[in-house]
């Protein structure tokens, strides 16, 4: 019989998904394939939503129609077939969004077997596991429930006590007369709305502001709940310790001083668990060590009821540490956690298992990682090859680009100019070719002539976070960079720099607050109104015409450009709306036009394509090009910012304060995503903004950043408990000699290779 032959590679024909243009390529399996180009040429397309979803959505397809309900909906890629493809998992670059229950030690299910050992084998038996957990009633401290801290609320900035409730007194925001939050107490019948809370009675004063939760005693028909609060506990509960509390950080910040719990000292549990102590520790102190210290607690404890759950610790602490995470605390809560550092959580979780011929995808894995720790994703690819698996990476980073074994580029430009392969093959081939990424590796390296500082802000002993009694100058007036290995304590140092300044700053580092799945790019410069004016003023008719949220809106689809049929288990089917063809308008709005375009097709525009279009109208065109001096061109004028990486929206952020001089800037990563060319576009920028008197603050690895900044400040040695020193302060130059320095031999290496090398 005759053997046969090994399907070596994934064929994928005629992929046109979102601005890929019919592609047909071939990727080697069981080997590296690293994916470049310009950011929104069509990598992600390619990768994530073309083979990792198709992937994906067929795997769930083996599942019972019964379970596929509960799963993902990926939807059907737009490609022609793919063949010989594996079971593929997509390792993306997240930050988490867990709430303050959410730890490192519960994300890894590390926590729930820690709480068996100490039930198991502790010096004395409280109970079972369920004892020594935070999130549970058996296990949490009664003050914080279990949270670790206590939130004290200032009433006195809740509360304007010259005014009646119908005058605004609650002034808390979301709270003003008339919103569904005020009807509460203003419907309620329990208070005179127009008496001033001076002229409250004390138990009038308990009621409004400290009641618990309680049943109204004659509840409006109107309340979707029958239950009374006062307002203090209701903003703790409903703001404070909800989701929502993100959107309101600084009101909250105003009138609430956080503390740890006095009662558990931040330990989060109840005494009984914390009574329970193995070699002396207790659990709440076991999760304070960092992941190394850990390791060397559990080698230490000798009990056979307790080696299978020691031995499958250490099965989920080993590669976390040899990936470089060896600094964090199993109790650092989730949401404090990195992109980066999440991402490599995820991939640690994988190189243990032994399963093989898996397809693993990666978004940029490099972002968030010093060179030196560079080192360690390269090994942990490596090691995921090594078992027979095929690696597709998603990044811009020329670190990377070496452990390659096949090379993809896409463009050869962004968006629309995007979507086609302009090259395949081995990285040597890469460097000598005449594409975009091949021109930009030949580059030779060299640091910038530096400019003086105007002056500095003293920063005198401070301890923050992993900073401990820590004194730096710090420039302004020139373009600054803290460095140093991930979780040495840039941004920590960032912070205490903020604080210092004392609000007289713009902070745009990589939030994602204000940004609704209703955002775009025209929504967030204020450009959709002046639009749909300039089509009302050029056809004389009303320009609530022009809105798809409102009298412009397709009869059909509402405004929405489609169709959903709910499927029950299968995906849903959407199919482009028949009537507006996926415009979102209705005929009578999209009969109107401005210089042969109707409203639709303009807002279907990309930003370059659109700054050459309103080339007359300077209050758009202006705004639109700010866009295009951040490398952010290629952006549609109604793409949803849903879709955007963090430091896209960083550089949107940073575009719409732009021309505002005298400015402190702090930036986190700002070159996230970003090819070689366009992260050369935006130091230009960063230089003429230093030009035209603003200061720069930036926390970035980049080497092509680092070697044109005027100033250094690199932290280190290592990270956590092993960093938060300030290794070197001064002119970039100045690092290369500094033994040291991390950054400063990073840079050294990055200065004397050849550019190709």
């Amino acid at each position: 019989m005759q053997k046969q032959t090994e399907t070596t590679e994934i064929i994928v024909r005629d992929a046109h998904q979102n601005n890929l243009q019919h592609v047909n390529v071939q990727l080697p399996k069981h080997e590296i394939t690293v994916f470049l180009g310009e950011s929104g040429s069509g990598k992600s397309s390619l990768v994530f939503d073309t083979v990792a979803a198709q992937s994906r959505r067929e795997l769930n397809e083996t599942f019972p129609s019964f379970t596929q309900q509960y799963l993902p909906k990926y939807g059907q890629p737009e490609v022609g077939a793919i063949e010989n493809l594996p079971v593929a998992i997509a390792i993306e670059q997240k930050q988490l969004t867990g709430n303050a229950r959410s730890t490192l030690a519960t994300y890894t299910g590390i926590y729930s077997l820690l709480r068996l050992l100490y039930s198991r084998i502790g010096d004395h038996f409280v109970g079972y596991s369920e004892v020594f957990s935070f999130n549970l009633p058996q296990g949490m401290c009664p003050k914080c429930q279990g949270l670790g801290y206590v939130d004290d609320v200032d009433e006195s900035k809740l509360i304007d006590p010259e005014k009646s409730l119908n005058e605004g007194a609650i002034t808390f925001v979301s709270f003003r007369p008339g919103s569904w939050r005020w009807r509460r107490y203003g419907d309620s019948g329990l208070f005179d709305n127009d008496k001033p809370i001076k002229d409250y009675t004390p138990a009038e004063y308990q009621l409004l502001m400290h009641a618990p939760k309680q049943p109204f005693p004659h509840s409006p028909a109107a309340f979707k709940s029958t239950d009374y609060e006062g307002v203090v506990p209701r903003i703790v509960r409903s703001i404070l310790h909800s989701s929502e509390g993100k959107h309101h950080q600084a009101a909250i910040d105003e009138v609430v001083t956080r503390r740890t719990c006095p009662v558990c000292q931040g330990a989060r549990l109840n005494h009984q668990a914390l009574s329970v102590t193995i070699n002396g520790v207790n659990i709440a102190a076991a999760t304070q060590m960092n992941l190394v210290q850990f390791l060397d607690f559990l080698k230490g404890i000798h009990a056979k009821l307790g080696d299978e759950i020691i031995r499958s610790l250490t099965t989920k602490l080993q590669p976390l540490v040899e990936i470089g995470l060896g600094y964090l605390t199993l109790d650092r809560t989730t949401s404090t956690l990195s992109g980066g550092e999440v991402q490599r959580i995820k991939i640690a979780k994988h190189l243990t298992n032994s399963l093989s011929d898996l397809l693993y995808v990666f978004d940029e894995p490099s972002v968030g990682l010093h060179p030196h720790d560079i080192q360690l994703i390269k090994k942990a690819l490596l090691k995921l090859k090594s078992k027979g698996n095929t690696i597709f990476v998603v990044d811009h980073n020329p670190a990377l680009f070496a452990i390659a074994d096949h090379v993809v580029e896409v463009g050869p430009e962004a968006g629309a100019a995007g979507g086609k392969i302009t090259f395949t093959g081995t990285y040597p081939e890469l460097r000598d070719s005449k594409t975009l990424t091949g021109e930009w590796l030949r580059k030779p390296h060299q640091l910038a002539t530096t400019q003086t500082p105007h002056e500095f802000v003293n920063l005198e002993h401070v301890s923050l976070h992993n900073l401990q009694d820590v004194s730096v100058k710090v420039p302004l007036g020139i373009m600054t960079v803290f460095s140093g290995v991930a979780g040495s304590g840039k941004s920590s140092l960032a912070t205490a720099l903020k604080q210092k300044l004392n609000g007289q700053y713009v902070d745009l580092t990589q939030q994602v607050a204000g940004i609704s799945i209703r955002s775009t790019p025209v929504t967030y410069l204020n450009l959709l109104n002046p639009i749909r004016r300039l089509f009302g003023k050029t056809n004389h008719v009303s320009t609530q015409l022009f809105s798809y949220n409102g009298k412009g809106a397709c009869p059909r689809c509402k405004g929405k450009g489609i169709t959903i049929t709910d499927m029950a288990f299968m995906d849903p089917v959407k199919q482009v709306c028949e009537v507006c063809g996926g415009k979102r308008y209705s005929q009578t709005a999209l009969q109107y036009q401005y210089h042969g375009k109707d409203i639709a097709a303009v807002l279907a525009l990309s930003v370059d394509e659109a700054v050459t279009f309103f080339a007359e109208e300077p209050e758009l065109a202006q705004p639109l090009q700010r866009l295009q001096k951040v490398g952010l061109g290629y952006l549609g004028l109604d793409q949803a910012l849903t879709t955007v990486s963090g430091g896209e929206l960083q550089r949107l952020r940073l575009a719409q304060t732009l021309g505002e001089n005298g400015q402190i800037y702090f930036l986190d990563e700002p070159t996230a995503g970003l090819h070689l060319k366009d992260t050369a576009q935006l130091i230009q920028l960063f230089q003429q903004l230093v030009q035209a008197g603003n200061s720069l603050i930036l926390v970035e690895h980049n080497l092509d950043v680092i070697s044109q900044a005027d100033w250094l400040i690199d932290i280190g040695p290592g990270a956590g408990s092993y960093g938060g020193q300030v290794m070197y302060s001064g002119t970039p130059q100045g690092a290369l000699t500094t033994p040291t320095s991390l950054t400063g031999q990073a840079l050294a290496t990055y200065l004397h290779q050849p550019a190709d090398d």
